[in-house]
């Protein structure tokens, strides 16, 4: 879960942490005034995407990968339905981005903003979510602007840094890191929290 701690919080006080994309871009761009209109009509156009992006995009998305890639392995069992679920929802959020694009450049408010920001990085795997891109090209189109922005090629190019030989990774580390990604279940409250009320 993507979360930032803020020092010099807007408006002053205490250090303010914020968690989840959606809220932490809304948060950074009322901050430095930028990508996010203060126009009630244009801002509400943003956050709608921005809300969209968080509740559809990223989750439908994510969860086609996770099929795609466990679908690979035999002791996964058939993972067919899944895999046509998640691909079918795919198209379809393409679809929504197709439409949203009618007669624009960019998403909402006739300018660059978090929604652009917040979507094009999931939409830019379209070949990793088996799309045809040639079906969707208003999508192109606006992924092809997106991506020549100098900021957005620097951040686009982050990773490969960070990335290990997955070869060289322990089985004990590679089970220890899956059940931090996977099958978690919800934890008590921590008795140090009730302690300290």
């Amino acid at each position: 879960m993507p979360a930032i701690v803020d020092h010099e919080p807007l408006g002053g006080g205490a250090p303010l942490a914020i968690f989840e994309s959606g809220a932490i871009l809304a948060y950074l761009a009322e901050k430095a005034g930028r990508f996010w209109p203060e126009v009630p009509h244009k801002k509400y156009q943003v956050l709608q995407w921005v809300f969209w992006q968080s509740a559809n995009q990223g989750p439908k998305m994510g969860e086609q990968g996770h099929f795609r890639r466990a679908s690979a392995d035999v002791k996964n069992g058939d993972l067919g339905y899944a895999v046509r679920r998640f691909d079918d929802e795919a198209h379809r959020l393409f679809g929504v981005l197709e439409l949203g694009l009618f007669g624009k450049q960019f998403l909402a408010a006739e300018e660059y903003t978090i929604a652009d920001i917040i979507c094009y990085p999931w939409a830019s795997r379209w070949e990793f979510c088996g799309i045809d891109i040639g079906e969707f090209p208003r999508v192109a189109a606006w992924l092809a602007t997106i991506g020549e922005r100098p900021a957005v090629t620097k951040a686009m190019a982050l990773g490969p840094e960070y990335q290990e030989d997955q070869s060289t990774i322990s089985m004990d580390e590679r089970a220890r890191r899956a059940g931090i990604l996977i099958n978690q279940r919800a934890r008590p409250i921590p008795a140090e929290w009730v302690n300290y009320l």
